[in-house]
């Protein structure tokens, strides 16, 4: 079934691996969220960016997980590193903690510098990510 898609894919002139794409919107969104809930110490409406930032990046990070998995099965054909294992844990985090914020926020049991706190978390949780995934490419 991968080497299906991957070879579809290669027969329409992509060769890419698909992870790389995928991860730029959850990405983005964690980050986006984390600098929006700053600025809404000063402008407090931006506190609603925040939660959509974070409903979208959990939608989207699923997709971006996938890919990776498919990547990996792909192009390192499922071998399990530390790496690997790294990034597997993380991103069961990232997901876990994009949840709770988004539960937490929508029970209204989060102060502003609770939820500071979690998306400051979570962006350093995407940027670890980020950091794995450049050693896994570049090494």
């Amino acid at each position: 079934m991968i080497e299906f898609v991957y070879s579809t894919l290669a027969s329409l002139g992509y060769t890419h691996p698909l992870h790389p794409a995928s991860t730029h919107l959850p990405m983005g969104l964690v980050l986006g969220a984390f600098l929006f809930q700053l600025a809404s110490l000063k402008w407090e409406d931006l506190a609603k960016t925040v939660y959509y930032c974070l409903i979208l990046a959990l939608v989207t990070a699923p997709i971006a997980a996938v890919s990776g998995l498919l990547d990996w099965q792909h192009r390192l054909h499922g071998k399990l590193n530390g790496l690997i294992a790294a990034k597997l844990g993380l991103t069961a985090l990232l997901m876990a903690v994009l949840g709770f914020i988004i539960y937490k926020y929508r029970a209204g049991a989060l102060t502003w510098r609770a939820m500071t706190a979690w998306c400051a978390l979570a962006a350093l949780l995407a940027a670890a990510l980020g950091l794995i995934g450049g050693e896994l490419v570049y090494g």
